[in-house]
C-alpha cells in the first residue's frame, strides 16, 4: 500500500491522475519550447537521414527540382556507399509516401523475401535447437533482397527525375571514394575477424594487413560503383535479371547458399493500404504487415489516448508505467497475431480499433506493474538490426517520403557477393526458427512467422506520416531492432502529449518494453528517482546504453523543421533555404 501511495502522490504532484477520456485535440504542428532547444530550419524542404553526404545528396536534388522521392531514392543509392553496415542494395525495407498530386498516400513494401527452398527447419540442427552460425552469418540466412526493386519504383512510381540523375552521386561517391569516419572505423573493428573471413569482404573493409579501415582512410568501392552504373542503364533487370544477380546467384551456389536467379527473377514489391490511426486528432499512418510497427504503434497510441499524459509531466513514473504497460499488451500481441499477411491472416482491423484499446486499457493497474507471464496475446472476436537505417524526406510541395531500410545486423551476414560489391542482409533471421524461440533481438514469435518459400519476415520498421486534414506535417521513423515502434512512440507523445520542440522530442530518454524479456529497459537520462518508483511498483527495470536514431521532419507554418538523432553520429537534417 506504501508503494501505491509514493507512486500515487507524484503522479498527483505532477497534475493528478486522470483515467478519464483523451486530453485536448491537437490542432497545430507548431511546436513550444524553441527557445531552449532548436531544430533545423529550412523553407524549400527538409532532409534528414543518418549520414551527412547522403543528407547533402537529398538537399542537392530538391535544390535542382527534384520531388520528396527523388531525393529519398538519390540518397537511398548513396547510402548504401556511405553508411555499408545499414544502407544497402542486397536488403530490403518499407517506404510511405504522401503523393500531394492527387492527395494519397502509399505504403510500398520491398521486404526480403525467402527463397523457393526455404522450410520451417531451416537453422535446426541435430539437436532440434537453432543454428545461430547458420541463421545469421551465413549463405543460407540471406533472403532474396528488396531494396533495388524498391527504391526504383518509387522513382517510376511518384519521382520526376530519371534514374542516371538520382543514381548519379551514388556512383561517383562509390568511385571516387568517401573518407572513413569514426563511427563507420568503430563498426568495422567490432566485427573485423567475421567480415575478413570473406575475401570480397576484406578487400572493400580492411587494409593491407587486415586490420579494419581506419578514420580518414578513403573508402572506395570500385565493384559496387559498377553495379550501380549497371542498374542506371538497366534498372532493375540489371540485378534481377541480369549480370549482378548472376554474380549473386554464382556466389550463393559456391557457399551452399538457396537465393538462385529464379528466386531473383520472382521477386516482386507490393504496394499494401497504411495502417491508419489517429491520436487526439492527429491522423497517424504507418506501415502494415509485414511490419508490425504500423499495427503496434496505433495499437498503443489507442491505449494511450484515454489517459491525460500532459497533466503528469513528460518523464515522471507514472507515465513511464502506463507507457510500459501499453508496450507489454502490444509486443504480446506481436508475438502471436503478425506475420505476412500473403501466408497469415492479420486481424489487423482488430488490432488497431478503439474498442480493442479500451479493452487493454481497461485491464492495466495504474499503481502496479503487470507481469509478462500473466499477459497473454488477446484473442480476436470470430469474423528487426540495430544497424537499420531511415531517412525522412518533405518537399516545399508537400510530398513526403518516411523510409526505412536494413541488412538486419550491421553488415548483415558481413558477406559481399563476389564481383558486385554488394553487401548481402541476413534477414532470414527475422522468421521465427523455431517457434517460441527467440530471435537475435529477444523477440518472440510464432507460427505467423515461421519460416516458408516467398515469405517475408515479420518487421519492426515503423516508418511513419503525420497528417492533419489530408496534408502531411510529419514524417519520422528510426532504425533500433525491437525497438524501433516503440522509440516513435515516445517522439510522437514527446511532441503531442508534453509539447517538446522536435529536437527536445528526440532527445529525451527513452523506455522499451517487448513483453518478452519481462524487463522495463530504460536510459540512463531517466532520473534514479523516477528509476526506483518503477522498481518499487514492481517493474525489472535495467538501465543501459541510448537505443534509436529518430530521423524525423516536421512541417512548422511555412517552413520544415528536421532533427537528426545524436545517438548515432554522423547524421544531418538539412534542406533548401535552411535558417
Amino acid at each position: 500500500m506504501r508503494r501505491r501511495t509514493i507512486l500515487k502522490g507524484l503522479a498527483a504532484g505532477a497534475g493528478g491522475i486522470v483515467a478519464g477520456g483523451p486530453a485536448g485535440a491537437f490542432t497545430t504542428p507548431e511546436l513550444s519550447g524553441a527557445d531552449r532547444l532548436f531544430p533545423v530550419e529550412a523553407s524549400g524542404g527538409m532532409v534528414v537521414s543518418r549520414e551527412a553526404e547522403a543528407t547533402r545528396v537529398g538537399v542537392a536534388v530538391l535544390e535542382t527540382g527534384g520531388n520528396a522521392v527523388d531525393a529519398a531514392v538519390a540518397m537511398a543509392f548513396a547510402l548504401a556507399v556511405t553508411l555499408p553496415q545499414a544502407g544497402n542494395l542486397g536488403g530490403g525495407g518499407f517506404a510511405l509516401v504522401h503523393d500531394v498530386q492527387n492527395g494519397s498516400n502509399h505504403a510500398l513494401d520491398f521486404r526480403e523475401m525467402a527463397p523457393s527452398g526455404a522450410h520451417r527447419n531451416l537453422f535446426l540442427g541435430s539437436d532440434g535447437e537453432v543454428d545461430q552460425t547458420r541463421a545469421r552469418y551465413s549463405h543460407r540466412s540471406v533472403g532474396v533482397p528488396g531494396s533495388v526493386a524498391g527504391y526504383l519504383e518509387a522513382l517510376e512510381r511518384w519521382g520526376t527525375l530519371s534514374r542516371s540523375e538520382v543514381m548519379a552521386p551514388a556512383i561517383k561517391l562509390a568511385e571516387e571514394g568517401v573518407p572513413v569516419s569514426r563511427t563507420l572505423h568503430r563498426n568495422l573493428a567490432s566485427r573485423i575477424e567475421r567480415l575478413t573471413k570473406w575475401p570480397a569482404t576484406r578487400a572493400i573493409i580492411a587494409r593491407p594487413d587486415g586490420s579494419a579501415l581506419q578514420p580518414g582512410d578513403l573508402l572506395r568501392q570500385t565493384d559496387l560503383a559498377e553495379s550501380l552504373r549497371l542498374i542506371a542503364a538497366q534498372g532493375a533487370d540489371a540485378f534481377y535479371r541480369g549480370p549482378i544477380g548472376e554474380k549473386l546467384a554464382a556466389d550463393m551456389q559456391r557457399h551452399d547458399g538457396l537465393v538462385g536467379m529464379a528466386d531473383l527473377e520472382a521477386y516482386r514489391t507490393v504496394l499494401r493500404k497504411p495502417v491508419t490511426g489517429n491520436y487526439r486528432g492527429l491522423d497517424v499512418l504507418s506501415m502494415p504487415p509485414p511490419s508490425s510497427g504500423g499495427a503496434h504503434l496505433v495499437q498503443m497510441l489507442n491505449i494511450l489516448e484515454g489517459w491525460d499524459l500532459a497533466d503528469l509531466g513528460a518523464g515522471s513514473a507514472a507515465i513511464l508505467h502506463w507507457v510500459a504497460e501499453a508496450m507489454r499488451r502490444a509486443y504480446a500481441d506481436r508475438a502471436t497475431h503478425l506475420g505476412d499477411p500473403d501466408f497469415w491472416d492479420v486481424p489487423l482491423d482488430w488490432l488497431t480499433s478503439k474498442a480493442y484499446g479500451d479493452e487493454l486499457r481497461g485491464g492495466i493497474d495504474l499503481y502496479r506493474a503487470s507481469r509478462s507471464a500473466d499477459i497473454r496475446p488477446g484473442t480476436p472476436a470470430p469474423v528487426e538490426s540495430r544497424d537499420t537505417t531511415h531517412l525522412s524526406v518533405m518537399d516545399a510541395n508537400g510530398n513526403a517520403v518516411s523510409m526505412t531500410t536494413t541488412l538486419n545486423f550491421g553488415f548483415g551476414t558481413g558477406i559481399v557477393a563476389d564481383g558486385t560489391g554488394i553487401f548481402l542482409n541476413n534477414e532470414m533471421d527475422d522468421f521465427s526458427a523455431k517457434p517460441g524461440t527467440p530471435n537475435a533481438y529477444g523477440l518472440v514469435g510464432g507460427e505467423a512467422n515461421a519460416i516458408e518459400p516467398a515469405k517475408r519476415p515479420l518487421s519492426s520498421m515503423t516508418p511513419t506520416l503525420l497528417m492533419v486534414d489530408g496534408r502531411a506535417i510529419g514524417a519520422l521513423g528510426s532504425p533500433g531492432g525491437s525497438r524501433i515502434i516503440t522509440t516513435v512512440l515516445q517522439v510522437i507523445l514527446n511532441v503531442i502529449d508534453h509539447g517538446m520542440n522536435l529536437a527536445e522530442a528526440t532527445a529525451a530518454p527513452r523506455i522499451h518494453h517487448q513483453w518478452l524479456p519481462d524487463v522495463l529497459q530504460v536510459e540512463a537520462g531517466i532520473s534514479p528517482d523516477t528509476v526506483d518508483l518503477l522498481r518499487a511498483i514492481g517493474h525489472k527495470v535495467e538501465v543501459g546504453r541510448a537505443f534509436g536514431a529518430a530521423q524525423s521532419v516536421l512541417r512548422a507554418g511555412d517552413g520544415f523543421r528536421g532533427v537528426t538523432d545524436t545517438r548515432r553520429p554522423g547524421g544531418l537534417a538539412d534542406g533548401p533555404g535552411r535558417v
